[in-house]
């Protein structure tokens, strides 16, 4: 029996109802096409369709059982392909043993934690692509200088490229979320490693964030103690959201030897 699913606010459920949105979201992995594709919350398979139709090697994670039982009634090509579990626990390393994609309409709750733990697969994870909430699309992409940059900017610009390809207004969705959308593309860059202290370096952007109203110097006082002479240098005149990322790698050179244990 033919049914639809009712979308759940607990798991931040917004059924995409636009095709052509469907299709030019499912047209960002176009380059990709022969490598495994991991799609995140497919719902009711609107952007799975099309992913099948590009000939995609897909597989889907959706923690939702009555999404997963539509999909197993309309999507007889995803059989035995369909993991019901929560995609934030999921071992990524023991479903793939190379490289693969990641896309979906992402659950907006989720998705800066979904952001980080593709972070935790950079090196077998070249492309991730799909639609968030439209702020912070803005955020992932920002350059630095402006309000929007940030934690997200900085961790996620380190090791890809990241493209805000489009907008996406709000009567699209089933229900109407509150806030726009936005659809981006992650590309990995040609960093295999920042030349610092990995750990250190998203400590020290946290911890410069978390204070963004303060210089760098009164932010990160707590790291190296209030009298510690590097602190005398002129990057720690600048508040964090004037920093690059080349500049975040020095200055956590810079520090690495004067933090406190």
């Amino acid at each position: 029996m033919s049914y639809m699913v009712r979308p759940k606010k607990s798991l931040g459920q917004h059924f995409l109802t636009d095709l052509h949105i469907a299709e030019a979201i499912a047209d960002t992995l176009d380059a990709y096409r022969g490598m495994p594709v991991l799609e995140v919350g497919p719902g009711m398979g609107v952007l799975t369709r099309y992913l099948l139709d590009k000939g995609h090697d897909l597989t889907v994670v959706e923690l939702d059982s009555e999404s997963v039982e539509y999909l197993q009634e309309h999507f007889p090509a995803l059989e035995g392909r369909i993991l019901e579990k929560d995609f934030l626990k999921l071992d990524l390393a023991q479903l793939y043993d190379g490289e693969f994609c990641v896309i979906g309409n992402y659950p907006y709750n989720i998705s800066s934690q979904i952001f980080f733990k593709i972070l935790d697969y950079k090196d077998r994870i070249p492309c991730c692509s799909g639609m968030i909430q439209k702020e912070v699309a803005e955020r992932m992409a920002a350059p630095p200088g402006g309000k929007t940059y940030g934690i997200l900017s900085v961790l996620m610009q380190a090791w890809y490229d990241i493209e805000y390809l489009f907008t996406v207004p709000e009567h699209v969705f089933n229900p109407p979320p509150k806030v726009k959308s936005a659809v981006i593309r992650m590309t990995r860059n040609q960093v295999r490693q920042l030349g610092c202290n990995e750990q250190l370096f998203k400590q020290i952007v946290k911890t410069a964030f978390n204070q963004r109203r303060k210089t760098m110097r009164n932010s990160l006082r707590s790291l190296v103690g209030k009298e510690c002479e590097v602190l005398a240098d002129p990057i720690f005149d600048e508040r964090p959201e004037r920093l690059s990322v080349e500049r975040f790698i020095a200055l956590t050179n810079l520090l690495e030897n004067y933090i406190t244990s």
